[in-house]
């Protein structure tokens, strides 16, 4: 599915969000820039938006399981002579060794793991004590306009995603993996069960969505 509408995702991801998912990955690098990493893991990479918007310096790996999502990440990547590399990677079998990365991102990627509590202990398992998980997904809208941004969920992305990618499967899809994945208190919960700290949740453009990060302790403190 993801194969099938590669060529028309980022354009589509502009119109769906209305230009939204530009400030919320320009957030991640941010988070990202401020601990200073030697070297960054983007799950789920996808045509490298999140990879290719990080600052400069760190070496930056970007693994997804969809060929044709990679093979635009490294055109982009070429086109703006980036160095990126890249992996065709299962995210709940990373072939990367433990403790191997200071940060880990992840957009809009983990509402698809088959396992989520296993997906979520993998990205933390390449992490190195002290390091940093980042998750962007979509969340269930609060507050004022939860319903209007709720409705907008539930019925623009299969109407413009039919007509612009020609694939009415993968945007039906969309809205039905959002509804059923889960909020944000569940999350903050499960990413703390896992032993991250300082787990926050930051909603986004009314929660539409959710910026989790956490940080992995020390190797002495998850052994006290």
């Amino acid at each position: 599915m993801f194969g099938r509408i590669a060529h028309r995702y980022d354009l589509l991801n502009r119109v769906l969000s209305l230009g939204q998912d530009v400030r919320w990955r320009r957030l991640v690098a941010l988070r990202v820039a401020a601990v200073e990493p030697e070297r960054v893991l983007d799950v789920c990479s996808g045509t490298g938006d999140i990879a290719l918007g990080l600052e400069p310096g760190p070496i930056i790996i970007g693994a997804d399981f969809s060929l044709p999502m990679l093979s635009l990440a490294r055109a982009k990547a070429s086109e703006r002579n980036r160095a990126l590399q890249l992996s065709v990677a299962d995210a709940l079998a990373l072939p990367m060794a433990d403790a191997s990365v200071d940060v880990v991102t992840v957009a809009f990627g983990v509402r698809n793991f088959e396992d989520l509590e296993h997906g979520l202990g993998e990205l933390i398992r390449v992490l190195r004590p002290g390091g940093t998980l980042l998750v962007l997904e979509f969340s269930h809208p609060r507050g004022l306009f939860g319903p209007f941004l709720g409705w907008w969920v539930r019925t623009i992305p299969p109407r413009i995603g039919r007509v612009v990618s020609g694939d009415p499967e993968a945007y039906r899809y969309l809205p039905a993996s959002v509804g059923a994945f889960a909020d944000a208190d569940t999350m903050c919960r499960i990413l703390g069960d896992l032993s991250l700290e300082d787990v926050t949740a930051k909603p986004l453009t009314g929660g539409v969505c959710t910026l989790y990060q956490g940080v992995r302790p020390s190797s002495r403190r998850e052994t006290t």
